[in-house]
C-alpha cells in the first residue's frame, strides 16, 4: 500500500476522499466505459492503460469510442484513458492527494519530484529489463548518455523512468522585428542597447493603438519565464528558477552567486523605469500569454516551437507582426548564454503497483517512439486534430469542444525539429521560427547540472522549492528590499541546508564526470 510508503500531505482525509472521487467521476463524465474505470481487460481483448499527464491544454478528455484511442488501440492493443488536474487545481499537490489516496495511474508524468519519493520507498517499477523487451523504439532511440544520467539518480543504478531528452534549444529571447523597425532601432548588442530599445517600446506606440499600453519585456509570478534578463549575466535558470552550474570553478547554485546578484540589481532598475512589466510578479500564465498575444509585449522568453498560434493571435489586430530571435545582449564582466537542459528530467514513470500493466503500458509508450508512427503523432485524426486544406494536412487550433489526443514522445533532435517546422508551421511562418531557433542555438549552453537527481534536496524541501529565493528576488525588484538583502538571503540559504546540497550536488558531478 502506497500510503505505507508516503506520508499524506497536511489535508484532511475528507479533501484526499474527495481527490480520488473527482479522479474516477471525471473518466465517467468523460464517457468512459466500465471496462475502462475498472481497469479491466475490455471486451475486444485490449487492456485498458490510465495515464496521467498534467498541463494537458485545452479541450476534452477522449472517450473509449473517440478515432484516436481506439487508433491506437488498433495498433498497439492497448486502451489509453487520459487522467489529468482538474481545473484550478495545483499538479503537483494533485498528483501527491493521488497517491497519498492510492489511486494511483498505471503510467504517470512524474512532477514535483514524485519520482524520488517513490523511487526511494520503493513505489517505482525498475524498467532496465522491460524496456528492451516492450519498448525497443524507447530504448534505442534515446542515447546512452541520457540512460546514464537516470541511473545516477537512483542509489540503486536502476533505471526508474524513461527521460525527456531534448538534444536542441528549447527556449529563446525573442523580440518584436516589427517593432524595432517602428521605432528605428537594430536588434540591440549590448545590455546599454536593449534598455535603448525597451526605452523606446515604452514611449513610441510600436503596437500603433495611441494607447500608451506597451510592455517593452515581462515576465511571470515568481519571477518565471523571464530568463533573459538573467540569461545576459550568466545566470543558470529554467523556467525563474535558478539552476546548477559551473561558477568559480566548481558546480554551484546559480541563485546565490555573484552573476544573480549583478542580474537582480539590473531588473530591479528596468522595474523602476517600467521598463519590466510592473504586473510582471502578479501574472498567471494565462495573463501573461494574453499581454503577448495581444500586441502589448516587446521581448519575452518562451518556446519557438509554440510561435504559430502566438503569431496568429498577434496578426489579427497587428497583420505585419514578425517575431525574432534575440541574441543575448552583451555585459562586460559576465558571459551571457541561452540555458538548455537536454536530458535526464523524468518523462514517464511506472508505479510498482501497477507492475501488471507495466507491459501494456511500455507497449503503449513504444508506439509514439516508433518513427513509423511519426505522421500519426504529429497530426492525428482528420476533423479531430487537423484538416486537409488543398491536399496538405494542417493541424487545428485547440478549442475547448474538440478532443485531446494523448502524445507521449518527449525526444527531440534537429532532424526532428526541422521536420515539426516544416509540417506544422505555416509556409509563411516557418522561416521566422527557424531563424530563432538558428540564433538560440549559437548563444546556448548545457548546463552542468542538466539531469541532476532531485535527491539531493532531501530533508530540504524549502531549499527545492526555491521559496526563499522567489522571496528575496520579488521584494528586492519591486523596490520593497534593497539590493543589499541579496546577502542576506545566501546567509539564510547556506544555513537552511544551502551548504549540505551544494555538498551533495558536487558528489553527484564528480560521478557523473567519470
Amino acid at each position: 500500500m502506497l500510503r505505507q510508503w508516503i506520508a499524506k500531505p497536511a489535508k484532511t482525509a475528507a479533501l484526499v476522499s474527495l481527490v480520488a472521487v473527482t479522479v474516477f467521476t471525471g473518466c465517467s463524465s468523460s464517457g468512459k466505459t466500465p471496462e475502462a474505470e475498472s481497469g479491466k481487460e475490455t471486451e475486444s481483448g485490449s487492456v485498458t492503460v490510465k495515464v496521467f499527464k498534467s498541463h494537458m491544454g485545452v479541450g476534452t478528455i477522449p472517450d473509449r469510442n473517440n478515432d484516436h484511442v481506439k487508433y491506437v488501440e488498433e495498433k498497439t492493443g492497448v486502451v489509453y484513458e487520459l487522467v489529468t488536474t482538474p481545473p484550478g487545481s495545483e499538479p503537483t499537490e494533485f498528483l501527491n492527494l493521488m497517491i497519498a489516496s492510492d489511486d494511483l495511474p498505471d503510467i504517470l508524468r512524474p512532477i514535483g519530484g514524485i519520482e524520488q519519493t517513490l523511487i526511494k520507498q520503493g513505489g517505482a517499477l525498475p524498467l532496465d529489463d522491460l524496456l528492451p523487451q516492450y519498448a525497443p523504439n524507447v530504448w534505442k532511440n534515446i542515447p546512452q548518455e541520457a540512460w546514464d544520467i537516470v541511473r545516477s539518480a537512483s542509489p540503486d543504478g536502476h533505471i526508474y523512468y524513461v527521460p525527456k531528452v531534448f538534444l536542441v534549444p528549447e527556449r529563446a529571447p525573442m523580440i518584436r522585428q516589427d517593432w524595432l523597425d517602428k521605432v528605428g532601432l537594430e536588434m540591440p548588442k549590448t545590455i546599454e542597447e536593449y534598455k535603448e530599445v525597451l526605452r523606446a517600446f515604452r514611449d513610441k506606440d510600436p503596437n500603433g493603438n495611441g494607447q500608451p499600453d506597451e510592455l517593452p519585456t515581462t515576465g511571470r509570478e515568481f519571477g518565471k519565464w523571464m530568463d533573459h534578463l538573467f540569461g545576459m549575466y550568466g545566470v543558470a535558470m529554467w523556467e525563474g528558477v535558478p539552476e546548477w552550474d559551473i561558477y568559480d570553478g566548481q558546480i554551484q547554485y546559480a541563485g546565490v552567486t555573484k552573476n544573480m546578484k549583478a542580474a537582480i540589481a539590473f531588473i530591479r532598475e528596468l522595474y523602476e523605469e517600467k521598463l519590466l512589466d510592473n504586473e510582471t510578479f502578479l501574472n498567471k500564465g494565462d495573463v501573461w500569454m494574453a499581454k503577448i498575444n495581444n500586441n502589448q509585449v516587446g521581448s519575452w522568453y518562451h518556446l519557438p516551437a509554440n510561435l504559430r498560434d502566438r503569431v496568429t493571435a498577434m496578426q489579427k489586430t497587428a497583420p505585419d507582426a514578425y517575431v525574432a530571435g534575440m541574441p543575448m545582449p552583451a555585459v562586460e564582466g559576465f558571459e551571457g548564454f541561452v540555458t538548455q537542459k537536454s536530458m535526464g528530467e523524468p518523462e514517464w514513470l511506472i508505479p510498482a503497483a501497477a507492475k501488471d500493466k507495466a507491459e501494456a503500458s511500455l507497449k503503449l509508450l513504444d508506439f509514439f517512439y516508433n518513427k513509423e508512427n511519426d505522421e500519426f503523432v504529429r497530426w492525428g485524426i482528420e476533423g479531430q486534430q487537423h484538416e486537409v486544406v488543398d491536399g496538405k494536412k494542417v493541424l487545428l487550433p485547440p478549442e475547448d469542444s474538440r478532443p485531446i489526443a494523448l502524445g507521449m514522445r518527449n525526444l527531440t533532435t534537429k532532424e526532428d525539429m526541422d521536420n515539426r517546422i516544416k509540417e506544422t508551421i505555416p509556409e509563411g511562418m516557418q522561416k521566422m521560427v527557424q531563424d530563432i531557433f538558428a540564433v538560440s542555438t549559437a548563444d546556448a549552453r548545457r548546463i552542468a547540472g542538466d539531469g541532476m537527481p532531485a535527491t539531493v534536496y532531501e530533508g530540504f524541501p524549502d531549499i527545492q522549492s526555491h521559496k526563499l529565493f522567489q522571496e528575496y528576488l520579488t521584494k528586492i525588484v519591486i523596490g520593497e528590499w534593497p539590493l543589499e538583502k541579496f546577502d542576506e538571503f545566501v546567509d539564510k540559504w547556506n544555513k537552511a541546508g544551502g551548504e549540505t546540497v551544494t555538498k551533495r550536488v558536487q558528489e553527484w558531478y564528480a560521478k557523473v564526470q567519470k
